[in-house]
């Protein structure tokens, strides 16, 4: 007898809830009007990615740093509402930013 049988014996009357599987937390994300700036800038010699411009809540861009990270697989940091990844990489992240359907403005060489 598993868990979902003794909980339906001590609780018959209840209705178990459906749950909408969560497939994407980026469907979530709120868009926004102004572009999202990336630019491109050496730090200490090392070449650096920076985003900057969202509009919309910490917790929605940080869950996009997140996802560019991951896709990517490079590191990277989210500081002062901006989105630092190391390495050279705005087309990729433009593309990706446009996959999602945002509006991005390419800044620097």
């Amino acid at each position: 007898m598993d868990l979902q049988d003794q909980l339906k014996n001590l609780f018959p009357d209840h209705e178990p809830e459906e749950t909408a599987s969560d497939t994407s937390k980026a469907s979530n994300i709120w868009m926004q009007d102004d572009p999202i700036i990336c630019k491109y800038v050496k730090r200490k010699g090392k070449p650096t990615t920076i985003l900057e411009g969202y509009t919309g809540a910490t917790e929605d861009f940080k869950i996009l740093a997140k996802e560019i990270k991951k896709s990517l697989s490079v590191g990277g940091s989210f500081k002062d509402d901006k989105i630092i990844i190391q390495g050279d990489y705005r087309d990729k992240i433009m593309q990706l930013l446009k996959d999602k359907g945002f509006n991005v403005k390419r800044v620097g060489g």
